[in-house]
């Protein structure tokens, strides 16, 4: 049984999520909770504080909210055919938005997170703050972020960016794991480093537990010479049938260079590649 979240502003790119997820974990049992966030903050007015009553949040917050999630739940009926596998939860919260999100996914056992997100300055904003990318870096729990051109097919090959520098947890690989043994894929892994560089003795042998961990799934070791992260990651994806991008969000120097950097010309992974980040537990 998976636990999976869905955090929903009712968007096209929260629904683009939605029908992925469901696509991406046809064959599994799922619990789906889909969940709205109503954000509430203190308003300022004539320069004090007032604090919404619980009778106004439920009428201006709450009742819309959940009306609207039932809509959505009579939506995904209609649009996507019935799976005896999933079942379907609503959840409307009153509460900061990342709160909310620690929260579900303690009280609920979630196992993934699925997220929508738009365009290609939507993942170059993450550092400052949009929802996704304050999931992605604050909450420690595997998220599958779903661009907004990304559209569900068969995986053939996932592409691991990694610099070797971790230790990785094998625990924190798991998820990446069941990916591979519910789907033919192939996993590539991706070295990029500058030219005439080598792996260290510890690089050495992070390299080396990968392969070891990875010894029952198809995989391969791939290496590319460019200064630029981003966009070796383009040229190794426009070259290869790459569904998904796994990436491991502890290692943050090189988790930023891939979703973080400030040039997005000619790159294309952002808008239609969804990104699998693991976090260790």
């Amino acid at each position: 049984m998976n636990n999976i979240l869905l955090p929903t502003d009712f968007s096209d790119n929260s629904w683009n999520a939605i029908t992925y997820a469901l696509r991406f974990y046809e064959n599994a049992v799922c619990n789906f909770y889909l969940l709205h966030v109503n954000e509430l903050s203190d308003v300022v007015v004539n320069d004090s504080t007032y604090i919404t009553s619980p009778e106004t949040i439920q009428e201006a917050y709450s009742k819309p909210a959940k009306k609207k999630l039932v809509g959505l739940l009579k939506r995904i009926s209609e649009e996507i055919p019935h799976n005896n596998n999933h079942k379907f939860y609503t959840i409307s919260d009153n509460n900061f938005f990342i709160e909310s999100i620690r929260e579900q996914v303690q009280e609920k056992k979630i196992d993934v997170i699925v997220m929508g997100t738009k365009g290609a300055s939507g993942l170059k904003k993450y550092i400052t703050g949009s929802n996704t990318g304050e999931v992605i870096t604050k909450v420690k729990c595997t998220t599958l972020v779903v661009p907004e051109n990304a559209k569900f097919s068969k995986i053939e090959e996932v592409a691991f960016p990694t610099d070797y520098s971790m230790n990785y947890n094998l625990q924190t690989l798991l998820p990446l794991s069941q990916i591979l043994d519910a789907n033919p894929s192939r996993l590539r892994i991706l070295h990029i480093s500058n030219a005439d560089e080598k792996l260290n003795i510890s690089q050495q042998q992070n390299k080396e537990l990968l392969a070891d961990y990875f010894n029952n799934t198809k995989y391969s070791f791939h290496n590319l010479t460019n200064k630029k992260v981003e966009n070796a990651i383009q040229c190794f994806i426009e070259s290869r049938s790459i569904g998904l991008i796994a990436m491991v969000a502890k290692n943050l120097n090189y988790f930023q260079q891939i979703l973080f950097h400030n040039k997005v010309e000619n790159i294309s992974y952002h808008t239609d590649i969804p990104f699998l980040v693991l976090h260790e537990i």
